[in-house]
């Protein structure tokens, strides 16, 4: 009874220190209540005191001898010996539902391969052809400058969880946005667990997972000479998203934290790092 009295006293102190954190209303809970509540917030914010420090987020890219399967396949044994990160951070208020979400990020000579993992609810796709809103089903997204200058102009991908995608350039030298055409969108492979469309919502625990390949040769046709062909010790600069925005429970997470009241995914200037090994 002293170890559980001592530990929940711990809890109690780092739960008013999470309101204090995060500027949010967290309603009063019994011990038995708060304290799954009160992992869950310290998971996924306070978790990122050491994050915080850090400027900016920096994760290293594997770089693998041959070709990845692009499957939709999160614990297969290649995939799964590439070190996930996770999207900790969020913006606007505490969602009421916080997915876990991971990716991992690997490249060869001619591409960089991506897969994301969703512990989700109340999913949802709707979109039916590329180029349209994923971001307002169920999504995650990849926002990237294939350079370690993000003034310079960056692209962003984003899937939702059917396979659907959005994928434009946004030039930042000539402040203008290109959408990548669509016998480019057909070269890059992609993978998802999921049907196409979902609808209506998945209210239950799913989980779901999203897999590309996207050839270098395709980037440097819409970034021309700005392109750092990734080697050992080049950079890159990135951010990871996960939205649902027309879902039943909305939420805008992050994997580098964007300082922002609320949803604002073109921020190169708060991009991480993607340092490639």
């Amino acid at each position: 009874m002293k170890m559980r009295a001592q530990g929940t006293t711990h809890l109690a102190t780092a739960w008013r220190v999470a309101q204090k954190r995060t500027r949010i209303w967290v309603p009063r809970l019994t011990v038995g209540h708060a304290i799954p509540s009160l992992l869950t917030l310290l998971g996924y914010t306070l978790a990122g005191y050491a994050a915080d420090g850090e400027s900016p987020r920096t994760h290293r890219v594997s770089r693998v001898k041959q070709p990845l399967a692009v499957e939709a396949a999160w614990h297969e044994a290649t995939w799964r010996a590439i070190k996930p990160l996770t999207l900790r951070h969020f913006m606007g208020s505490l969602p009421d539902h916080f997915p876990h979400v991971q990716a991992r990020v690997a490249y060869d000579d001619h591409a960089i391969y991506v897969m994301f993992h969703v512990a989700d609810r109340y999913v949802r796709a709707v979109a039916q052809k590329h180029q349209e809103s994923v971001c307002l089903d169920s999504c995650v997204e990849f926002f990237f400058t294939p350079s370690e200058e993000a003034s310079k102009g960056y692209f962003n991908l984003e899937m939702n969880c059917g396979g659907t995608m959005l994928f434009h350039y946004q030039n930042g030298q000539t402040n203008s946005s290109a959408s990548i055409e669509q016998n480019d969108l057909e070269r890059i492979e992609v993978a998802h667990n999921l049907p196409k469309i979902i609808d209506p919502e998945i209210e239950g625990p799913t989980d779901w997972t999203v897999a590309y390949r996207l050839p270098f040769e395709l980037l440097k046709k819409y970034v021309s000479s700005d392109f750092d062909q990734p080697a050992p010790g080049v950079k890159w600069r990135a951010n990871f998203y996960k939205c649902a925005d027309k879902t039943s429970h909305p939420h805008w997470l992050t994997w580098s934290q964007v300082k922002s009241q609320g949803p604002n995914f073109h921020r190169p200037d708060q991009f991480g790092i993607l340092e490639f090994e």
